[in-house]
């Protein structure tokens, strides 16, 4: 006789109403669910030393497998969350290593043409974009703001590849390029890729990553008005809270290490030059109303796409934040990474980023080359892939469910520990389509 006692962060997820008033014994053993799932029982205590076992077994009555298992619970979770497949776990023996010797060498090549391309598209569709915000009656601009804001995004990912030096074989040519591809987001540069390569290496780690975190439940209680504030930064605000982190994040120096100290303040330079120049010269051509249609509304775009691409490649109900000693490369970057399919335009505008998995395999891999790598990661671990096409359903479950850290269950939402102050989640829940 064989009971299963399911152990790491997928067997707390399982549904624990479901669970928690069960028990069993067999002789000398009486085992409460509850306690297993909180890490508490005696069970877990006495077998220790197998922690990095994927199932732990002790003599007890026949138990069908655990759900956070089976196809079927999956299939549940797929269909709820607004996925396309939600991946197996990911076995603790495997190694990013173990993962990047799978792909084919060709991804991991820089090709020039290909890259001084993706610049000719985004300088292309910028100013198609502009000339678009000109021309267009005042009923069309939001659709000229989209078309630019996209546009502007695709300088991003540019910089981004400079960053992860998959842009060119000279570095030079990289932080030139890099920074003049910032410059119209007011990004500057060297902190945001101090800070990106730390996400890299950290990802979904607590405390560490310094992309999207969960809520602590201390910050979430420690004052009514902050509690409203991230209620709304976390809820119908979020589309846009990159806005809050490029604040934070990329302008304090204080938040940097003295050896970084110089680059850092050659980008933020940079930075404000371009505003001081930049933003006097769009004013006096097009006056203040040319420079909100003219760079606020695209920038406010480029925001939303650097929000949504984000949180949509790092946040699901099920995937976790570990702390430091219970992280694992190799499933924070393969089973904790999303891949989604945008509308084509989206894709081709934004050079295929959002084929983020192999981006998370090898920041090495040139952005040109990233669908052939998720190409090769699905042939060789596609059953452990976390893959989506963008719709309402998925939008709505990050937005309405993916809120407080928890340790059991990796999310809280806010309205179920605040319900008082929750009134913006439940209008989303009201108003949100839930189309998958």
């Amino acid at each position: 006789m064989q009971f299963n006692c399911q152990g790491g962060q997928q067997g707390r997820q399982v549904q624990r109403h479901r669970l928690s008033s069960l028990s069993f014994s067999s002789g000398k053993f009486t085992l409460n669910f509850e306690d297993l799932l909180n890490g508490r029982s005696q069970c877990k205590r006495s077998l220790i030393s197998l922690r990095k076992a994927k199932v732990v077994r002790a003599v007890a009555v026949p138990v069908a497998p655990s759900p956070a298992d089976s196809v079927e619970y999956r299939e549940q979770l797929r269909e709820s969350y607004g996925f396309r497949q939600i991946g197996e776990p990911l076995p603790d023996n495997i190694t990013l290593k173990d993962i990047i010797e799978t792909l084919p060498k060709k991804v991991f090549e820089i090709d020039d043409v290909k890259a001084w391309k993706s610049v000719l598209i985004s300088v292309t569709s910028y100013t198609l974009g502009l000339l678009m915000i000109a021309k267009a009656p005042w009923y069309l601009l939001p659709l000229a703001w989209a078309w630019t804001g996209t546009a502007v995004t695709g300088f991003f990912v540019i910089g981004h590849d400079c960053a992860h030096k998959s842009f060119s074989r000279n570095k030079l040519v990289e932080d030139i390029v890099g920074t003049l591809a910032f410059l119209p987001l007011i990004y500057p540069y060297e902190p945001w890729r101090f800070k990106h390569d730390r996400h890299h290496a950290k990802t979904n780690m607590l405390k560490e990553d310094t992309a999207w975190h969960p809520v602590w439940k201390e910050e979430f209680d420690s004052s009514p008005n902050f509690r409203k504030a991230i209620i709304f930064g976390y809820g119908p605000f979020r589309p846009w809270m990159s806005i809050a982190h490029w604040v934070n994040w990329h302008f304090d120096l204080k938040k940097f290490r003295p050896n970084e100290i110089n680059r850092v303040k050659i980008s933020l330079a940079c930075v404000f030059a371009f505003m001081a120049i930049g933003w006097p010269l769009i004013i006096y051509k097009t006056g203040i109303m040319g420079w909100i249609k003219f760079w606020l509304m695209p920038w406010l775009g480029y925001h939303f796409w650097m929000s949504t691409f984000t949180m949509v490649h790092h946040t699901a109900p099920h995937i976790p934040f570990k702390y430091s000693d219970s992280w694992n490369a190799a499933q924070a970057q393969l089973n904790g990474t999303v891949h989604c399919d945008y509308p084509r335009w989206i894709e081709i505008l934004c050079h295929h980023i959002n084929v983020h998995i192999p981006h998370h395999i090898s920041p090495r891999i040139p952005s040109y080359n990233l669908q052939e790598a998720h190409q090769s990661l699905q042939q060789n671990w596609g059953k452990y892939l976390n893959e989506a096409t963008w719709n309402w359903r998925l939008m709505k479950t990050i937005l309405t469910m993916c809120h407080v850290y928890s340790e059991e269950r990796n999310y809280v939402a806010f309205d179920e520990i605040a319900p008082e102050d929750a009134q913006p989640i439940t209008f989303l829940k009201r108003v949100m389509p839930d189309y998958a």
